[in-house]
């Protein structure tokens, strides 16, 4: 059975494509450049996730603390704690659920600065997944842009764009599409963390609050969609698992660089959805 034609849908929407996506239970597979490194933007909260988890089922951490965010904590962003103007008391537990469900910055440099980079990149270590690292907090890498074009956001001259250390997998935060849905299936399977955390990141990432990209494509009251997204110019991204209500589900991950350097390009977001509904259609026959 010949494979989707992933990249004549890709060119269509004006993107270079990359997707792997996977049964999580029978292992069936499908990919378009699946082992080619790729910037994961806001997807390295991920990893992150379950080093949290990890810690705190090892006993090294409560997600009950609490802590207060002050104005000096806050990294930019659009959303949570990143836009607000007092501070906050909040749970470590509850900064994980911003960083996922709406991707806030601030919570995730938290959670960061507490769990540790070598804490975060001892879950890909341990699990085998080589090509994933993470090398620069949110705080680094908004900065990095900045410095490297010059100029705050935002960002659309091609030459500014072309300048962006964030946008090459070998000085960012990378990983590959077949790791992170790995990842994933990990995830849904209890093997990332204790079944009690596995099932509660479960929940966490199925209240992502964005339905543009990976949920477009599955758009029914029995597919239950879960992810995390990511953003940088000219850069689109989501992975995640989609269930059926058969009980099959699937790991996919898709990640888009944009021919335009538009800020807005609905057709960008829409083909993640579209590429991954043409895997999963494709694993399922």
């Amino acid at each position: 059975m010949s494979g989707p034609d992933f990249d004549a849908l890709f060119r269509a929407a004006g993107v270079t494509g990359w997707l792997h996506a996977a049964d999580i239970d029978s292992g069936r597979h499908v990919g378009h450049r699946s082992d080619e490194p790729v910037p994961t933007a806001s997807m390295f909260k991920v990893p992150l996730l379950v080093a949290l988890c990890r810690q705190a089922d090892a006993g090294l951490l409560d997600l009950s603390e609490r802590v207060t965010v002050t104005a000096g904590d806050r990294v930019p962003g659009p959303t949570g704690i990143s836009v607000m103007l007092d501070d906050v008391t909040i749970s470590l537990r509850d900064l994980a659920y911003l960083m996922i469900t709406v991707s806030d910055n601030t919570s995730a440099d938290l959670l960061l600065h507490r769990v540790g980079f070598d804490a975060v990149n001892a879950v890909p270590a341990e699990f085998g997944l080589d090509g994933t690292r993470v090398t620069q907090s949110g705080r680094e890498l908004l900065d990095s842009m900045s410095v490297d074009a010059g100029h705050a956001w935002p960002f659309v001259d091609p030459e500014d764009i072309a300048r962006l250390r964030v946008l090459d997998p070998a000085r960012t935060n990378r990983s590959t599409p077949r790791e992170l849905a790995r990842l994933f299936g990990m995830i849904w399977r209890d093997e990332a963390a204790s079944a009690e955390s596995c099932a509660w990141m479960r929940g966490v990432f199925n209240m992502q609050v964005w339905p543009h990209r990976l949920a477009s494509g599955f758009p029914y009251d029995d597919v239950a969609v879960s992810g995390k997204t990511g953003t940088l110019p000219t850069l689109r991204a989501e992975s995640g698992v989609v269930e059926y209500p058969d009980g099959r589900r699937y790991a996919v991950a898709v990640v888009t660089r944009s021919f335009s350097t538009a800020l807005n390009q609905p057709r960008a977001d829409a083909v993640i959805g579209t590429a991954a509904r043409m895997a999963v259609d494709h694993l399922r026959k």
